[in-house]
């Protein structure tokens, strides 16, 4: 999966997620309420930016790429000669998790846990049960599978190869559900106006 796939499906799953919470709270409202005009009802990505910050959420769809890219394809491709490295696996996924409840049970920040969301769906849409080397290091070695040629420009072309090569058309469809959601998104932030206030502030309205 790419850029698109990973920010937007993760944007829409959280935001499914949301929508299934607040229906649960919502069971004991009166009925007199549900008849209340749905224009004064938040969008759902008003309501998702009220319990968290969308931006960690959108950094935390990326966040393995974002670490181990440029430090397996780049800075140490001649130890790794691998993308998917550290951050790729169930280890460091615990790690951050357990850092976000224990944040959040102590300060009742929740930016470490939306990171640890990010992640997780990172690796789902990574497909990282076919590479249990990497999901379940260090069970396997401490080593990381390396590849033929990790340079970066390599790497580019390989991205925009996928979309030719996957005969599934699994890069399609997830980028183009991705982009779909982003740019529901986007025509939100500018219909309200919101774009700066998004970016310094991470508000939606």
């Amino acid at each position: 999966m790419l850029i698109l796939g990973h920010t937007g499906i993760t944007l829409g799953a959280a935001m499914i997620l949301d929508a299934a919470l607040n229906k649960k709270h919502s069971k004991q409202t009166p009925s007199s309420s549900a008849q209340a005009d749905i224009s004064s009802r938040p969008s759902r990505f008003s309501s998702l930016a009220k319990h968290i910050d969308i931006r960690v959420l959108l950094v935390g769809s990326l966040l393995p790429d974002i670490i181990d890219k440029p430090l397996g394809r780049i800075f140490f491709r001649g130890v790794f000669a691998n993308g998917r490295i550290i951050c790729h696996t169930l280890f460091f996924l615990i790690i951050l998790s357990l850092a976000g409840i224990h944040l959040y049970r102590r300060r009742r920040k929740n930016w470490l846990l939306v990171l640890s969301f990010g992640t997780f769906t990172h690796l789902i849409f990574d497909q990282m049960w076919l590479s249990p080397h990497t999901l379940f290091w260090p069970l396997y070695g401490w080593s990381f599978p390396k590849h033929a040629d990790m340079r970066f420009i390599c790497w580019l072309g390989g991205i925009f190869a996928s979309l030719w090569t996957q005969p599934n058309g699994y890069a399609y469809i997830t980028e183009a559900i991705g982009g779909v959601i982003l740019a529901l998104f986007l025509w939100h932030i500018m219909k309200e106006k919101t774009l700066l206030n998004f970016i310094v502030k991470g508000k939606v309205n």
